[in-house]
Order: structure tokens, then C-alpha cells, then sequence
């Protein structure tokens, strides 16, 4: 099992966290985050409004369930992609980031799709919601990527392909 950065973590795992969260990368990780925020605010105070008020019984109790399990994983989301965008900017330090204070601290939260009652949902929050799960689970694996040394594993090999595209485009 991977163990968390202390004072002295591998310089890979620094490494690849700092080149991560300077690269256009995490910009377009950070983009694609944020706009689901805003399309699901604006379903949920829009048509999703509109959808919740004609359910009845367990599906209003499945719809309220869901959409509080995806406001809350979106609210993880953000606090993450906010705190590493504070640390890319220099308005805190990682060691500010990391500590318990300020660390976002990303959990599974729940797997509605796996709901028998998934499905009756509208599709624009069944929708919503696969879309944040995927995002999720990659944000979950970056996350443990920059915090612990799974990156010793992953950044030879990545300096390997680095190495092999300068030479095939710088001979």
C-alpha cells in the first residue's frame, strides 16, 4: 500500500505534481470541472426544478437523493481543482494545501447508476450525474498520484515517452 508524502516525499512525486498543476492540462481539468458545475446549477435551478416537481413518491425520494449525492461530489470537486489552482498561482504553498486544515479529502460517493431507479430519472441528471463520476474517479486518481508514490511507478515512464516524442520530432 501507498503511503502519504511526508516532509521529505520522493522528488518525482513533487516533480510530476508540480508539472501537472502548472500544465495546460490541469487548465482543461480545471475547466472541465467548473463547467459541470455550472451546467448542473443550471439544470437543478432550471428544468430540473421542473422535473422534481412532478415526481412522486420513491422517485422524488430517488431524485432528492441523487441530486444531493451530486451537489456534494461536484462540491469536492471544486475544493480540490480550487485549492490546486491556489497552489499554481502562489496564493498558498503545497504545504498549506496539505495540511489538514485546507486538504480536500476526495471519497466515493456512491454509485447511483447501479440504482434500480437510476434509470427512470430524467436523462439530463442521469446524464449529469455519469459525467461527474467519471470525472470523480480521475480526479481521485491524480489526487492519490500527487500525494503518494504511486507517481515513483508512473513518472519513469512518462520521462520515457517524453524522451521518445523530442527525439522523433527533434532529430
Amino acid at each position: 500500500m501507498t503511503s502519504h508524502l511526508s516532509p521529505a516525499a520522493p522528488s518525482s512525486v513533487t516533480a510530476f505534481r508540480d508539472k501537472f498543476t502548472l500544465s495546460p492540462q490541469f487548465m482543461a481539468l480545471f475547466n472541465e470541472g467548473m463547467d459541470l458545475v455550472e451546467q448542473t446549477a443550471n439544470y437543478l435551478d432550471g428544468p430540473g426544478r421542473l422535473h422534481a416537481k412532478h415526481l412522486k413518491g420513491n422517485m422524488a425520494i430517488a431524485y432528492a437523493t441523487e441530486t444531493m449525492r451530486l451537489t456534494t461530489r461536484l462540491m469536492q470537486l471544486a475544493s480540490w481543482l480550487l485549492l490546486r489552482r491556489a497552489v499554481n498561482r502562489g496564493e498558498m504553498t503545497e504545504d498549506q494545501a496539505a495540511s489538514d486544515k485546507n486538504r480536500v479529502v476526495l471519497v466515493p460517493i456512491g454509485r447511483s447508476t447501479r440504482s434500480p431507479m437510476f434509470s427512470d430519472l430524467p436523462e439530463a441528471l442521469q446524464s449529469l450525474i455519469e459525467t461527474s463520476l467519471k470525472l470523480h474517479d480521475r480526479i481521485m486518481r491524480l489526487d492519490r498520484t500527487m500525494t503518494t508514490d504511486e507517481a515513483e511507478a508512473i513518472t519513469p515512464h512518462v520521462n520515457a515517452q517524453f524522451d521518445r516524442l523530442k527525439l522523433a520530432f527533434n532529430p
